[in-house]
Parts: structure tokens; C-alpha cells; sequence
């Protein structure tokens, strides 16, 4: 069996907030394999990319991260210190982050941005190497010429995957790659992002909380829920027979064009990280939810070969 390329075991991001501690990460783990694909899915404020920043440890204070380890290969990210942690940063795993525009610097052209990321790895490229980089992610000739504010959405997005593979990474954290995106540049950008994980045989977190594009994207997917990994599996089996009652609600709530009608949405609201509920924290929406589960936090299970779930009845 190969040995996993990422290995993350008890991961807590904690907040400081004036009413109280904020868990937005809680002793989360799971592995990436090399060259695989693997989701994190959730609805808004469930610890997502809480979770792909303290990988990479770019969490910054109120933040702070509680507890936990992070290897990449046969480094341990979490005992770094911070220059060594800052050349692991793009050179062995790279994030593709959910706001372009916000991420890429406005008064720089691209190619610019792109030759002063590896300088900064101590590499040097020339231009015709950084425009085969652009033109590797679809963007056409001139784009290192251009303004951020001079691309579209789906090309900014583009240049944003240039910078993450420009030193091969193992590993590309992808946040929310699409937001903002119409379907068709969602797909394009996907397409892109697929491709140049093949050429590099690199392993793709994909962040997110789009099931279908979880659905024809990943391999293997977690679910978040309150901070929480609540159940793990192969994307076949989430799909088709998903165990946690969460994750059997987001796949019932998705369209249909078998079963169409009025669309089935998760009753009640999410809770607050500083405030979560006793017990499961699920339980307040959760239709099979028993006196155990208002009391007890379930414990994260192996119910199967590959297949993790925290409930008590799954």
C-alpha cells in the first residue's frame, strides 16, 4: 500500500472572541494519498478553510492553532519553524485561493507576480518558460503582460493555479476554486485544475460546498460539520449510501432530474462555533437524534474499510 503523501491527525483551530472560544477546527485527521483528489464539503462556517489555512499554517491571530500534526512525506509541517515553513509554502504544497482578485496584487502585471513567487523560492525562470506556464492553464498569449483588473473571473482564477503548480508541488490545497464563477467558467477552471494535477501527478484537496462538483471531481470525501470531520468515505459511497444524517441531508437536498419537485433543504440553522450544543452537534436538526445524542459527542468510527463516520446510530 502506498504511504500517504499528507497525513493531518487531531487538528483544533480555536478563535478568541469576546463572548467566548471559538472551535472552528475540532481534532480533525484524515490522509491524502499521492496523485488523489479529496473533497471537504460543508455549509458556510463549518471549519473548511479554517482547516486547508492552518494546513498550511497561515492561520493569524485570534486564530491560533490548538493542537495536532501535520506531515508532509517525512516532514512534520507543525514543527517547522517559520522560514522553513515559508519555502515549504508553494514549493511543496500550494493553495489556490477562493478570491482571485483579492489574492493576486493590483498594480503588478501577471507574469510579474508569477517570477516574483519563484524568486522568492530562489528560482529563476525566464519569460518563456513563465508564458508556457500561463499557456499550460489555458490562458493565451500576452496574459503576463496583463493587469489583474484586465482578466476575467475564470482567467484570474487561472492565473491563481499558475502560481500554485509553478514549483510542483505535492500537494494543491484548491479553496472554493469556483465561487463567483458561472457554470461554464466553473467547469473550464475545474477542467484546468484537473489537467495540471495529472501533468504533475500532484495529490488536490478541493474545499468547497458544491456536492455535484465534489461528485465529478473527487476521489475520496470528508464531510464538515461544526468544525467537525463527521464522516469520510470514497465519493461512490457518500453518494450512493451516505451513513451521517448530515451528509444523508445534503445529498437529499441536491436537484434532480429523476425526482423532480419541490426541493428538500436541511431544517433548522447551524449552530454558533462558541456556543455548539452537548452531545452531537448535529443533534438540534437531526431527525434520528436520541437522548444519547443530546448528551454524549459521538466518536469519529471506522464502520468500514475506508470509511469513517462520528454518529452513534450510523
Amino acid at each position: 500500500m502506498t504511504d500517504p503523501i499528507l497525513r493531518i491527525e487531531g487538528l483544533s483551530v480555536a478563535y478568541d472572541h469576546p463572548l467566548g472560544k471559538v472551535q472552528a477546527v475540532d481534532d480533525v485527521s484524515f490522509s491524502l494519498n499521492p496523485k488523489e483528489r479529496f473533497g471537504l464539503v460543508g455549509e458556510s462556517g463549518s471549519g473548511k478553510s479554517t482547516m486547508a489555512l492552518a494546513i498550511l499554517r497561515l492561520i493569524k491571530p485570534p486564530g491560533r492553532i490548538e493542537g495536532g500534526t501535520v506531515r508532509l512525506g517525512e516532514r512534520t509541517l507543525s514543527a517547522l519553524d517559520e522560514e522553513a515553513m515559508r519555502t515549504m509554502r508553494l514549493a511543496g504544497i500550494a493553495l489556490v485561493p477562493q478570491g482571485s482578485m483579492n489574492s493576486l496584487n493590483p498594480v503588478m502585471r501577471i507574469g510579474e507576480q508569477i517570477a516574483d513567487a519563484m524568486r522568492d523560492h530562489g528560482v529563476a525562470r525566464s519569460a518563456a518558460h513563465i508564458e508556457d506556464l500561463l499557456h499550460r492553464v489555458g490562458l493565451p498569449p500576452g496574459t503576463t503582460r496583463k493587469y489583474p483588473h484586465e482578466l476575467s473571473g475564470g482567467m484570474k482564477q487561472r492565473a491563481c493555479i499558475a502560481i500554485a503548480i509553478s514549483l510542483r508541488p505535492r500537494v494543491i490545497i484548491a479553496d472554493e476554486p469556483t465561487s463567483a464563477l458561472d457554470v461554464v467558467v466553473q467547469r473550464q477552471v475545474m477542467e484546468t485544475l484537473a489537467r495540471v494535477q495529472t501533468e504533475l501527478g500532484s495529490a488536490v484537496i478541493l474545499v468547497g460546498h458544491d456536492m455535484g462538483l465534489m461528485a465529478q471531481f473527487v476521489n475520496r470525501l470528508g464531510v464538515m460539520y461544526a468544525g467537525r470531520l463527521v464522516e469520510t468515505a470514497d465519493i461512490g459511497t457518500i453518494v450512493t449510501a451516505p451513513r451521517h444524517p448530515y451528509t444523508q441531508a445534503l445529498i437529499a437536498s441536491l436537484p434532480s432530474f429523476e425526482h423532480r419537485g419541490t426541493l428538500v433543504g436541511i431544517p433548522g440553522l447551524a449552530p454558533l462555533l462558541r456556543d455548539l450544543p452537548s452531545g452531537c452537534a448535529f443533534h438540534p436538526r437531526c431527525p434520528r437524534a436520541t437522548d444519547r445524542c443530546r448528551t454524549e459527542k459521538p466518536a469519529v468510527r471506522t464502520v468500514e474499510p475506508d470509511t469513517h463516520v462520528a454518529c452513534h446510530h450510523a
